[in-house]
């Protein structure tokens, strides 16, 4: 063991953190920029999540802790049951609740108000890995959403999962410019449940 030498050990400060995972975003891309290069990936980025027994209240500040507009919503096995975003918390589904339940404020849920995963679509991600930033801006506009997930199949656990994702505010950020998203019904139901609100 001569050939190896001992490194000085020092008490731990206090106060004290620890690192995370953070994925490096280019500051600009253009609509013609690989899509890859406005993907959140969650192999970098770590997925910030929410039970679905927690109260709305609780799932809003942690968005506003973290930095984020969108929550996966797990259940103890850490599959995903659904997402909730300050949209569905700020938005009409909140006061509806109020109103047709009675309930009071901190008593909604975030399984009361976050989409579920049978109403929810994917990506896949051989198609973003093909895809320009233009193509997603068009993708996301026109199906009305802030936020499209992608999925990719997982070596580790065999299965797919959710890889990552894009977010219309984001990407507006690394254009330059405001993106918002168009809200076209493209089926009858999706214009049913639009009018019914």
């Amino acid at each position: 063991m001569n050939e190896f030498n001992e490194l000085e050990l020092h008490p731990l400060p206090r106060p004290v953190g620890y690192f995370s995972p953070t994925q490096e975003l280019p500051a600009q891309v253009r609509e013609d920029s690989p899509a890859i290069l406005v993907f959140t990936d969650l192999r970098q980025q770590a997925a910030v999540t929410v039970a679905p027994s927690e109260s709305i209240d609780w799932a809003l500040q942690r968005m506003k802790t973290v930095g984020v507009r969108l929550l996966f919503v797990v259940n103890a096995d850490e599959e995903i049951q659904g997402l909730i975003t300050a949209n569905d918390i700020q938005g009409e589904k909140p006061v509806r609740l109020l109103r047709e339940l009675e309930l009071r404020h901190e008593e909604i849920l975030v399984r009361d108000v976050m989409t579920p995963c049978e109403q929810l679509e994917v990506m896949h991600m051989d198609d973003v890995m093909q895809a320009t930033v233009g193509d997603i801006v068009v993708t996301l506009q026109y199906s009305g959403r802030r936020h499209a997930l992608v999925l990719d199949h997982d070596p580790r656990s065999g299965r797919d999962a959710i890889r990552g994702l894009f977010s219309i505010s984001q990407i507006g950020k690394q254009l330059g410019r405001l993106v918002e998203p168009v809200g076209v019904a493209r089926t009858f139901s999706e214009l049913e449940t639009a009018l019914n609100g």
